[in-house]
């Protein structure tokens, strides 16, 4: 057996260690990582608790308390009259001036992820604010939300509940939810479907997630609008699947540049009601187009319908999925944007020949939403409560929409050209030549505006410099406030 070292002396344990929590944590923690880089070799006899304990300025019980969890975890050997001895053997320990635990940062983030993992690791997306800002896009009007109706359907709900819905729930969604979603949409947006094909998500990110996962493998050409949805790109280049960006015009994606550049891709997302973040909504010969390209490829169609319910000259355009007669178009909604962002309920329509692959996908990643938010907006929905909702807001985001453009022309004239506003929730603004939209921005969310850049949403070089506006979820008064604040900053 090595004889064993004489006893060091620790005094640097907790000097200057701006560490948090109870003092014998710390300790533990400094110990256990010099133990680990070799600072404190095999066998190094530590001094007693009552010696270190003087030494460190702190209570014995505080040393006790480290040096019995480092013992527990097999970092120390005790042994009474023997002293406390580093008991790790020279082959465990990790190399000298290696990382013990992760300090944060970029560094660390990407440090032994997949190849996925650290495409999934970027930060691509744009935070979303916890707060109500002025200018914050597809915000709902959280002020008027009916809270007491809903918490009345959530009340009816756990007192309905019992042992059979207790248990874990359907993976492809409440029946009863799935149900009233599949009226909905039908008299609604013209989607053609039964209850079976609408598949329960938390968000539209989600089913965009496991669209990704189950229908491209990496090398897949994906059709993305130019500008477009940081969430899909997100989903897609996290797959491995190479995006390409297809420009939008005043009649919605071309679709004869995707054939030209990307004619074997195997899914293209659009949002043809509605593009985000422009606001055209797709003409009827570039749908007709675009299904009968995905019948003749065997593209699939990822139709993304986040707010087009909120129209103003005209009634709600009906959706492409409804013209499918290939069942090549899977159809997304959310509750998220007309209710409440923590609501987290959406919806997936699936072609028939998918229903299967998706509901066992569906449990075989996070298996179900809650069943007691699903049954609770089902109830909300049967009772008429949600299409009343609907119309409610769609007058009062016309106000607010008119509000804000009235107070751009007003305050703002030629320095910031506002773009579409016949429906959604936002409308985009476009900069003169030369500005950028970066600056604007920053000193914007220093005054808690709210507002988002335009040219991160476009993947090639031509990026347009311009700002996104919502205004849904600010009364009309803090529009106009906003406006010559945001004014003032141009």
């Amino acid at each position: 057996m090595p004889k064993r070292s004489a006893g060091v002396s620790l005094p640097f344990l907790l000097a200057g260690s701006g560490g948090t929590g109870p003092l014998h944590r710390q300790l533990y923690e400094r110990l256990r990582e010099a133990i680990l880089s070799g600072a404190l070799a095999p066998r190094s006899r530590l001094p007693s608790t009552r010696m270190l304990a003087r030494e460190l300025g702190v209570s014995r019980g505080t040393v006790e308390g480290a040096f019995a969890q480092l013992d527990a975890e097999g970092f120390l050997e005790r042994r009474v009259g023997a002293g406390s001895v580093v008991a790790l053997p020279e082959h465990a320990r990790l190399p000298r001036g290696a990382a013990v635990k992760s300090r944060g940062g970029a560094g660390a983030r990407g440090r032994g992820l997949s190849r996925r993992g650290q495409l999934m690791a970027r930060e691509v997306l744009l935070p979303e604010p916890r707060d109500v800002q002025p200018f914050t896009p597809c915000l709902p009007a959280l002020e008027l939300f009916p809270a007491k109706l809903w918490a009345r359907s959530v009340a009816r709900q756990a007192r309905l509940l019992g042992p059979e819905s207790m248990t874990a729930g359907e993976p492809g969604g409440l029946r009863a939810l799935r149900e009233a979603v599949a009226v909905h949409l039908s008299m609604a947006r013209g989607v053609r479907c039964d209850w079976r094909r609408v598949l329960v998500f938390s968000s539209t990110q989600q089913a965009l997630d496991l669209t990704a996962r189950l229908l491209l493998d990496e090398g897949d050409g994906v059709w993305l609008e130019e500008p477009g949805y940081l969430g899909a790109r997100a989903a897609f280049e996290s797959a491995g699947a190479r995006v390409h960006p297809v420009p939008v015009d005043a009649e919605g994606l071309q679709v004869e540049v995707g054939v030209s550049h990307a004619p074997r891709a195997r899914l293209a997302y659009v949002t043809p009601s509605h593009q985000y973040p422009l606001g055209v909504t797709m003409g009827l010969s570039r749908r007709l187009a675009l299904l009968e390209h995905a019948r003749a490829s065997g593209m699939w169609l990822f139709e993304d319908d986040y707010d087009s319910e909120f129209r103003y000259e005209t009634r709600p355009v009906a959706a492409i999925q409804g013209m499918d007669v290939a069942g090549r178009v899977l159809y997304a909604g959310t509750f998220n944007k007309v209710m409440f962002p923590s609501l987290r309920l959406a919806f997936l329509v699936v072609p028939e020949s998918l229903v299967e692959a998706f509901t066992v996908a569906r449990a075989a990643t996070d298996g179900h939403v809650s069943t007691l938010s699903q049954a609770a907006m089902a109830h909300f929905m049967d009772s008429g409560h949600y299409a009343a909702h609907l119309r409610q807001m769609r007058l009062v985001y016309a106000e607010r929409r008119d509000a804000l453009l009235d107070a751009l022309r007003r305050e703002v004239g030629a320095r910031l050209r506002p773009g579409l506003a016949e429906a959604g929730m936002h409308i985009a603004t476009y900069l003169p030549p030369g500005e950028r939209d970066e600056g604007l921005v920053a000193s914007a969310d220093a005054r808690g505006l709210g507002a988002r850049r335009l040219s991160p949403l476009y993947l090639g070089r031509n990026a347009v410099q311009g700002l996104m506006l919502g205004f849904s979820g600010a009364s009309p008064a803090g529009l106009r406030a906003a406006v010559r604040t945001l004014a003032g900053l141009l």
